[in-house]
């Protein structure tokens, strides 16, 4: 079964690079590298990194080997304008989108390889999925659960 699950994977992900094609990322971030990806509405956290004492930053990090997932499941994160980070550092292209109880998305990054993007989100307390908007990635299981407070 896990070996039916991975050669699905490496189906999707070639796929989804020919669909892709060889364009250039210009819209990643490349003045820094990426923390590494962890969750975090926690201030001390962010005043650790260098970040402003009280914004809220949530963190998503593809699956490193490529596979349909993120490296959590789920995630927490303070209520307010938050930045929300996604790494990715396979070659298999992901994004990470959120969407309120509604189904609309309200936040979500460029898809990428290799790299790394950001953008905000004004989060009110509730729950959220998160998921990668690369056809048939969340249905493969890319997708989980913001927790705002």
């Amino acid at each position: 079964m896990k070996k039916l699950a991975a050669l699905f994977a490496v189906l999707i992900a070639s796929l989804a690079l020919v669909a892709c094609g060889g364009g250039d990322d210009t819209t990643s971030d490349t003045t820094s590298e990426a923390p590494p990806a962890k969750e975090s509405g926690n201030e001390g956290e962010k005043e650790a990194e260098g970040g402003t004492a009280g914004a809220a930053t949530v963190d998503f990090e593809a699956d490193p080997s490529g596979a349909l997932a993120y490296t959590a499941d789920t995630a927490t994160a303070k209520a307010g304008e938050a930045t929300v980070n996604f790494t990715n550092s396979s070659p298999v292209p992901h994004d990470v989108a959120i969407e309120d109880k509604g189904g609309e998305t309200i936040a979500e990054t460029e898809v990428l390889a290799e790299g790394s993007d950001s953008t905000t989100a004004e989060l009110k307390p509730g729950e959220y999925t998160f998921f990668c908007t690369v056809p048939g990635h969340r249905q493969g299981g890319m997708e989980g659960t913001l927790t705002v407070k």
